[in-house]
């Protein structure tokens, strides 16, 4: 059995909440987070690299102790330390941890106060009006609790696309070592690169059915078997996530490809389409009568109702079937297309390689620059860039570039925007850079108005470049602040500003549908990994990933330009 590098993570997560809330050395608690994130950002399976001989302790901030901690959960799937503390402390508090606005302190008040022992105990509390009688809560926090469980009730069942890349593409080349699979694709949500995923739906043309459901009922990592079928299986894995497979004949698989990726809106229309043609079109294929005209391409199927090939990332029935019917779809961007990216970190603040680490890894990218966007002190970091330190890296950065001879390394910082719509550092500082990415990162419950006029009054600054992470959001963890984002994007454009496709899996921010709106608006988008280490910069595909989804094009983003490009783009006017 495999352990994934999501499992893993979960594991130090839930071993640092419960550390936290017992009161632990916070160095610690610390540690572990680290671990979680470091695991959480390596793009290969923790599994693999140990299989490969890898010394973990090469990864940053793993030591001995944590390195041996992983290879136990890799090889036994437990963690003891974890083990011994949830036999010592009640599972709900774990959870609680979860829910927004609950830390460690008023997780145990909870507990105590009003024991607490499940989150059905605490919504009956909430009901009844009692957790905002308790010290230090009040009726505010009360409704972010309430808004905060509805959102994990509704994302509990759905994991991040990330997460769901490694479980997916494990068992896809699983099922490629059988000759009798000709073609093997996980459909569904996955495929359309939806930013979570429920379930995994693996399509699978073969010429000898009974073999390929056996030897997909043989893989090592399910846990359970829900049915068994000639043509269809369905099993849960030990990850948790249930996995249908289907297995059809040759001449069906580019209709069933269709029908099984979805969207189920973009299928009806497909449909429609078919029926005012008397065509009938389903799973098997495309049919006149009884007899089958399309089938076994979806190329095919698309041609014969005189439509462009619709890539998979644009099936939603949101205006693509009108632009394939004129043949005028968008040449969505690539990852071949980007040139540098302009959001990343080193260890002068929160990341955790040098200033040259980060640049060796971009030139091995082939990248023309990288921007380095170190965080501001507001942040209540431990250490945020002042100016000081600011103006003594931007000479560090002009002596690297001295040195440099396929990369630039751009001066850029990531500046907090302040509740007032101030920035975290003075005009005077902010010239000496080439670039700003402004983010908010503090007073997320402000009213839409107020978040919205703070942005936009950040933006009024001659320095400001690129809005950062521009809803706030964490998938599967924290909603996305209250924000006009019309107006947000009318003022980028009337400033001539630029917003942010922030590409780490846990946000994904801006989500397609803003892409989309920025696009239409004439905004450009910067896509940045927002990396903390020399891994980070492999979650660009992701960002690619969620840009094809909102119909983005190379030309609707910036750091697709060369260097000269992207210098006179990003001059304000």
């Amino acid at each position: 059995m495999t352990i994934h590098n999501v499992e893993i993570a979960e594991k130090f997560t839930r071993l640092a909440n419960l550390l936290e809330i017992e009161g632990a050395n916070p160095f610690r608690v610390r540690a572990y987070r680290n671990a979680a994130r470091v695991i959480s950002g390596i793009t290969k399976n923790v599994s693999d690299l140990l299989a490969q001989g890898m010394d973990l302790t090469e990864l940053p901030g793993i030591g001995d102790d944590l390195a041996e901690k992983i290879k136990t959960i890799v090889n036994t799937g437990e963690l003891p330390i974890l083990q011994q503390i949830e036999a010592r402390t009640p599972a709900v508090l774990n959870e609680l941890m979860k829910i927004e606005g609950l830390g460690p302190k008023r997780v145990q008040k909870l507990y105590k106060k009003l024991k607490i022992h499940n989150l059905k105990d605490l919504e009956q509390a909430l009901a009844k009006g009692k957790v905002r009688k308790l010290a230090g809560f009040g009726e505010k926090t009360e409704k972010n609790i309430q808004s905060s469980m509805q959102h994990i009730r509704e994302y509990s069942q759905r994991i991040k696309l990330a997460d769901a890349f490694s479980i997916a593409n494990r068992l896809v080349h699983y099922l490629k070592l059988l000759p009798e699979a000709k073609q093997v694709e996980c459909a569904g949500s996955f495929r359309r690169r939806r930013e979570t995923v429920g379930d995994l739906d693996i399509l699978i043309s073969a010429n000898n059915n009974e073999k390929v459901i056996n030897h997909f009922l043989h893989y090592n990592e399910i846990a359970t078997i829900n049915s068994q079928g000639s043509t269809r299986s369905a099993v849960r894995l030990h990850s948790g996530i249930q996995v249908d497979l289907r297995v059809v004949p040759e001449e069906s698989y580019g209709a069933a490809l269709i029908y099984f990726t979805g969207s189920k809106d973009h299928n009806i229309a497909i449909r429609k389409i078919g029926i005012k043609k008397k065509f009938k079109i389903n799973e098997y294929g495309m049919f006149k009568g009884k007899k089958q005209i399309a089938g076994k391409s979806e190329e095919e199927m698309y041609h014969k109702i005189g439509l462009a090939y619709i890539e998979p990332e644009m099936r939603e029935d949101r205006g693509e079937i009108e632009l394939a019917k004129k043949n005028q779809l968008p040449k969505l961007i690539t990852l071949a297309d980007i040139r540098g990216d302009l959001h990343c970190h080193t260890n002068l603040t929160d990341g955790t390689a040098s200033l040259e680490t980060m640049a060796a890894a971009a030139e091995l990218l082939g990248y023309e620059y990288i921007a380095i966007t170190d965080h501001t002190q507001h942040l209540a970091m431990v250490h945020g860039v002042n100016k000081k330190s600011l103006l003594a890296q931007i000479k560090a950065i002009d002596k690297l570039n001295a040195q440099l001879k396929k990369l630039i390394v751009l001066k850029s910082c990531e500046v907090d925007i302040l509740e007032d719509g101030s920035l975290d550092l003075p005009d005077e500082v902010l010239k000496e850079l080439d670039l700003t990415v402004c983010s908010i990162h503090s007073k997320f419950n402000l009213s839409a108005k107020k978040q919205t006029e703070r942005v936009i009054r950040a933006m009024d600054n001659p320095y400001f470049t690129i809005l950062g992470h521009p809803s706030g959001r964490l998938i599967n963890e924290r909603k996305a602040y209250q924000i006009n984002f019309e107006k947000i994007i009318h003022a980028a454009q009337e400033r001539h500003c630029f917003l942010e496709l922030n590409a780490q899996p846990d946000r994904l921010d801006l989500d397609d549908a803003h892409c989309q709106l920025a696009k239409e608006l004439g905004v450009k988008l910067a896509i940045s990994t927002d990396a903390h280490s020399p891994e980070g910069f492999a979650f660009m595909q992701f960002g690619i990933y969620q840009a094809r989804r909102g119909w983005l094009t190379a030309e609707d983003v910036i750091n697709t330009r060369s260097l000269a490009e992207l210098r006179k783009l990003i001059k304000r006017k």
